[in-house]
């Protein structure tokens, strides 16, 4: 099939899709590309989520607005399908891949899932195919991984037997549709060509900019945008280790020096998390692995937030010790398990380090989150004879806590506030010992 006959099947909504991966990135995108007439299928490795899939039951955990009905409607409709066998995949046109590429110990991109995708694919891949990549790559990795990988397996050649491009996602669970929709995205394809043809396939379900370049502008702009992020928000933190030390009040800070032109200083917080921001700065500096290119910024911003849960155990250590409590025996109640509001993912959430680093220490820890099913309950019966509650994720579940019951059933009335969710007035109103990340014990 000659590129241009692909066009036209895009344009026309003709082409067949697939959609590797059906986890946060691929179901909603296999969703919305069903939603709007295209023939979707979609692969995934796991049998008890496609079944899920196939039932119209959306496998991802918190609030997903509109997700659930359009997958439904999708499913009913026939226009989306999930299957765990490659042998599907031999009748499509376009195949987007949205598996994991993790960071290792070594802080060193591991591409296993990424390269079995592609070994699989290649295999049975259509002539004349579009290959996108919608995972998160270092820059680089178009050039000297997917293309040799795709071209080996498949026994064809880049733009003669198939096209490739990489079009990085750009969502945030909570609201996966509506970043899908409403976010510009950045389109790199291996020719010029290409890029203006995914721009006509993206086109069908993205209102936003989409803005054609070169595979490793695409590459850069995504591992950027989210090392740029982290940088912000380990700034924030090192700046709330600060005022703790010196008699300060971050959130008093920020919202101040916000009010001056130009200045947009982010939350502190007790640690970042997800599948992107701790992993998409090693990406980017593994880049340059093995150059003399000297980095310090990313890897020092890196090292700050991944210190905040043990900054975290640090204040529950030294809210106990007013008491006369140590850390080994202590009961401690965790409020929030995902790495972020409102949602169920874990991946990479600072809360898991903190339970580890409080049961290295031989505490009892009880964890309570209300979109992670294994930690469901009521917080108030579970918070019972612990000696701190600690908040971790800023779930909006937790706003309406009643405070006063929580003194009540907490064995020594420490609540540690990683977030300043609460706020010092209604917790000490509430007779709880409150201590916050960044403020200095007596301001407030």
């Amino acid at each position: 099939m000659m590129i241009s006959d692909l066009s036209n099947k895009i344009q026309h909504k003709k082409a067949n899709l697939a959609v590797i991966g059906l986890g946060y990135v691929g179901l909603p995108l296999a969703c919305e590309f069903a939603r709007v007439g295209f023939n979707v299928l979609g692969i995934d490795i796991l049998d008890e989520r496609v079944r899920r899939i196939n039932k119209g039951d959306s496998p991802i955990k918190g609030i997903e607005p509109g997700l659930e009905d359009i997958l439904a409607e999708t499913v009913s409709k026939g226009t989306l399908r999930a299957s765990l066998e490659y042998t599907d995949i031999t009748d499509r046109d376009v195949i987007l891949i949205c598996v994991e590429t993790p960071v290792g110990e070594d802080n060193m991109p591991h591409y296993d899932a990424l390269r079995s995708a592609l070994v699989s694919l290649g295999k049975l891949i259509k002539e004349g195919s579009l290959v996108i990549i919608e995972s998160t790559i270092a820059p680089g990795t178009m050039q000297h991984l997917v293309k040799p990988v795709l071209e080996e397996s498949s026994g064809l050649k880049l733009n003669e037997g198939f096209f490739l491009g990489n079009c990085p996602e750009r969502v945030m669970p909570g609201k996966l549709l509506m970043n899908l929709r409403l976010l510009n995205r950045v389109v790199g394809g291996m020719t010029t060509e290409t890029a203006e043809i995914m721009v006509k396939l993206y086109k069908h379900i993205v209102r936003a900019d989409l803005d054609p370049v070169d595979c490793v502008t695409a590459e850069l702009v995504k591992t950027v945008e989210n090392t740029y992020r982290d940088v912000q928000i380990a700034f924030a933190n090192e700046i709330a280790l600060i005022c703790e030390q010196v008699g300060g009040d971050v959130w008093k800070v920020r919202e101040l020096v916000n009010k001056s032109p130009g200045r947009q200083m982010l939350y502190a917080g007790s640690g970042v998390g997800g599948p992107c921001i701790p992993k998409d700065p090693w990406l980017l500096a593994s880049s340059v692995s093995g150059s003399q290119t000297p980095l310090s910024i990313i890897p020092a911003a890196r090292n700050i937030n991944d210190y905040m849960p043990t900054h975290m155990l640090n204040l529950i250590h030294a809210a106990l010790a007013e008491h006369n409590r140590e850390l080994a025996g202590a009961k401690i109640f965790i409020m929030g398990y995902a790495y972020m509001e409102e949602t169920g993912e874990t991946r990479n959430s600072p809360s898991q380090s903190l339970v580890y680093q409080l049961s290295d220490r031989q505490s009892q820890v009880i964890i309570h989150d209300p979109y992670v099913p294994q930690y469901q309950g009521s917080v108030l019966e579970m918070a019972r004879d612990c000696d701190a509650a600690v908040l971790m994720v800023k779930h909006q579940f937790y706003q309406n806590l009643d405070l006063k019951t929580l003194r009540q059933v907490l064995r020594s009335g420490i609540l540690v506030d990683g977030r300043s969710f609460f706020g010092v007035e209604r917790a000490n109103a509430a007779g709880l010992d409150y201590w916050v990340l960044g403020i200095a014990r007596g301001v407030g």
